[in-house]
């Protein structure tokens, strides 16, 4: 700050005057942080929230974890809830499964569904703390997660049910409330994501996760025949 004072020909206390802090004055200037830093703040969060939940998160800590100032944390998130829905945007699987369905819109069920759920187990690899942190923090349904939690229904769950009421229109599936056929398909595969690592370790379950997810796909398939 003294630099700049000297440059603008001013003295410190004038600075201070006009800007309480450098913060300030980088928020004045609107000056972008770089794409790495919105990266490492995005990580933080989702380790904060998984430790300790996202009504007990500050963004003040965030920051300081992060390694950036409050100002620049604000700048790229303005709140709890809009950093909610980039932690779910950034780490859950929706959009590659949104991609991957996007590319078989007019494919049957038997090979949509198992890839749909292959393109989610992929996604979620070695994030099993992701999952476990968006399901609780969404299904409590808290004050900060409502952009979230409408990202999730617009963007990922609205796809694959617009997919799932295509398919019994054409008789491939079978009539029956589309939001719980997708919880019907969703439920196992979830299930066994969350609980993989207990069941390998006390019933020795020996199947790779590409193998179960795709049976347990195939199965929903073969369950939804007309």
């Amino acid at each position: 700050m003294q630099e700049v004072s000297r440059a603008a020909g001013i003295s410190r206390a004038t600075f201070y005057r006009h800007f309480r802090s450098r913060d300030e004055l980088i928020h004045e200037l609107a000056v972008d942080p770089d794409p790495a830093t919105r990266d490492r703040v995005l990580e933080t969060a989702l380790d904060l929230v998984g430790r300790h939940g996202l009504a007990a998160l500050s963004m003040d800590e965030l920051g300081a974890t992060a390694g950036v100032s409050r100002a620049t944390v604000y700048r790229l998130f303005p709140g709890k809830p809009a950093l909610f829905r980039e932690v779910v945007r950034a780490f859950s699987p929706l959009e590659v499964v949104v991609e991957t369905l996007s590319g078989l819109q007019a494919r049957p069920p038997e090979e949509v569904m198992p890839a749909i759920a292959m393109a989610a187990a992929r996604g979620l690899r070695g994030r099993m703390g992701v999952l476990r942190a968006v399901f609780m923090e969404v299904s409590g349904h808290g004050p900060d997660t409502a952009e979230a939690i409408e990202y999730v229904f617009t963007r990922g769950l609205s796809a694959v049910i617009s997919y799932v009421i295509a398919q019994m229109a054409a008789g491939r599936l079978r009539q029956m409330h589309p939001v719980l056929a997708l919880q019907s398909f969703i439920g196992p595969i979830l299930f066994h994501l969350m609980t993989r690592e207990l069941v390998e370790e006390r019933l020795g379950l020996d199947v790779t996760v590409e193998d179960a997810v795709s049976q347990l796909a195939t199965s929903w398939v073969r369950g939804m025949r007309p």
